[in-house]
């Protein structure tokens, strides 16, 4: 039987670095647990961990990688990417055609929510308008919509047209991470919360936050990715997600058949692998160092983000963050399918040089947040790391936080000063919002203040080519960042999720309408 699904780009703003948006790899596993039609069985439930929590469910209100896992299950997006080619292919919209600055997209015929409303072109144009409108501060305007980006529906032709205010080359990519919310749920945004209205092929029906999230399948739902249904057999009726925090916790679950899947980062891996269970891998940028711009902050001086960054050993602590089994980031894009394949982070490294760090260093107070869910081998990687700016004379306060108090630090509070949050998406331009334009307090998500003219007149340039003529110069933008040491991408590894009693597709997201319960 021929699974028909597809990649979700994502962007995540986590430590676990899972996509996510979007978020890569091939769409089988690395280890057939299965394998067949006749070891399939339909119903049950399938079970899966999460780091953190997702707090509120509105699926436009944050780039979180925790919100990526649950949105999935409820909502869709207007089309998706072929995880291997990199193609764009059907979900709600069946048919699409980009002419310049003008997109259009027909929607598939007896598409409905999750109430049994019917979703429309006019939903679509009204998604559009919310996400777009600064005043709503969706981290996913300008991540996965364009800037300026208006829409028109035509609900007798199935028909949206979306104008962009300037050339847009991966408008399609980020379209396919944007979930799409139901009428419902667009008149009344406050129900979102703690809620979903959408098309997705499962419906929430029980939340309990911090402990576990529940979902329903949708029966009669044909309009999944690449025309994927909830009909297949081995579907799951319920799907039930557990937030678990500890790598080894969940890895314990996975091998007692409590939960059905986990995704590891760390040395736990290794042992699931010698255990036998099904896993499926996705290459990720799992270490990634920001430094707080802002006034305020003595990050906010050049000089001294150049000084931490040369107290730094890099390939060091990318070996000891992978455990060994993963390299140095090559581009802040990292998701397969890369848009822009290359190297825009080797040749632009500062190179250590204790010396010049200790001459800025000496005596500079610091906070430095990474995740405690990210795993035991990012723990001693940050210990590491403490160390080695100590040594350059700073003093360096290490909090391992959950991953909702790292959001709120960052996206909330700003009290840091550097942190590991990796940020996995497959294409450049969805970058671009995190690294330049309005901070947080504008409006924006550069929430680290980033301001690298260099880099703004890259993306300028870049922008006005067509798809991928532009990742020369898309490439060189990322570069000027890490020259001036504004984020230091340090670390990609091949992070697995494994399965027990279940298989699934999981390119930086669970694809749910992959997921398939075994014969036990």
């Amino acid at each position: 039987m021929k699974l028909k699904t597809a990649l979700r780009t994502s962007v995540g703003i986590c430590a676990t670095a899972t996509l996510l948006a979007a978020c890569g790899g091939g769409s089988g596993g690395d280890n057939a647990g299965g394998g067949g039609d006749s070891e399939y069985v339909d119903g049950g439930t399938f079970t899966m961990s999460m780091a953190g929590d997702p707090g509120k469910l509105d699926p436009q209100s944050s780039a979180s990688t925790q919100l990526f896992t649950v949105n999935q299950l409820a909502y869709d997006n207007l089309v998706s990417v072929d995880a291997k080619t990199g193609e764009i292919q059907s979900q709600l919209a069946t048919d699409w055609k980009v002419d310049g600055k003008t997109v259009t997209l027909t929607l598939g015929k007896g598409i409905t929510c999750a109430d049994g409303s019917d979703f429309t072109a006019t939903a679509v144009a009204d998604n559009i308008a919310y996400v777009g409108d600064p005043k709503n501060k969706s981290p996913y305007l300008g991540t996965f919509l364009p800037v300026g980006a208006t829409a028109k529906a035509d609900d007798a032709a199935g028909t949206v047209t979306i104008t962009l205010a300037q050339p847009a080359p991966f408008v399609l990519n980020g379209l396919a991470s944007l979930p799409m919310v139901c009428e419902s749920g667009m008149k009344d945004r406050a129900s979102l919360a703690d809620s979903t209205a959408g098309t997705g092929p499962y419906e929430l029906t029980e939340a309990t936050p911090g402990d576990q999230y529940t979902y329903q399948v949708r029966d009669g739902y044909t309009w999944g990715p690449d025309g994927a249904t909830t009909a297949e057999k081995g579907m799951p009726d319920t799907v039930v997600v557990k937030v678990i925090q500890n790598e080894g916790t969940a890895a314990n679950l996975l091998l007692s058949g409590d939960i059905n899947a986990v995704t590891i980062q760390g040395p736990d891996a290794k042992r699931l692998e010698g255990a036998g269970m099904f896993s499926t891998s996705t290459p990720a940028m799992v270490g990634e160092q920001w430094y707080n711009h802002d006034d305020g902050h003595e990050t906010g001086d050049a000089d001294v983000r150049m000084a931490l960054t040369q107290a730094l050993d890099l390939g060091q602590l990318a070996s000891v963050a992978t455990a060994g089994a993963g390299g140095p980031a090559t581009t802040f894009a990292a998701i397969e399918p890369v848009s822009c394949p290359g190297d825009s982070i080797s040749g632009s490294l500062p190179a250590q040089d204790v010396d010049a760090a200790k001459a800025v260093l000496d005596g500079k107070k610091l906070t430095f947040l990474y995740s405690s869910a990210a795993g035991s081998a990012v723990g001693a990687a940050a210990e590491l790391a403490v160390q080695q700016w100590e040594a350059a004379g700073a003093s360096v306060t290490a909090k391992g936080v959950d991953e909702t108090a790292l959001q709120q630090a960052i996206f909330g509070t700003g009290d840091w000063d550097i942190a590991w949050v990796p940020l996995n998406v497959n294409s450049p331009d969805q970058l671009v919002p995190f690294l330049s334009g309005p901070g947080l307090a504008d409006g924006g998500t550069n929430f680290s203040g980033i301001d690298n003219a260099d880099y703004a007149a890259g993306v300028e340039k870049a922008s006005a080519m067509n798809g991928t003529e532009g990742c020369p110069t898309w490439l060189d933008a990322e570069s000027q960042l890490v020259a001036a040491a504004d984020v230091i991408p340090f670390a990609n590894n091949a992070v697995k999720t494994f399965g027990n009693g279940a298989e699934f597709e999981y390119p930086g997201q669970f694809v749910p309408t992959s997921l398939r319960m075994l014969a036990q």
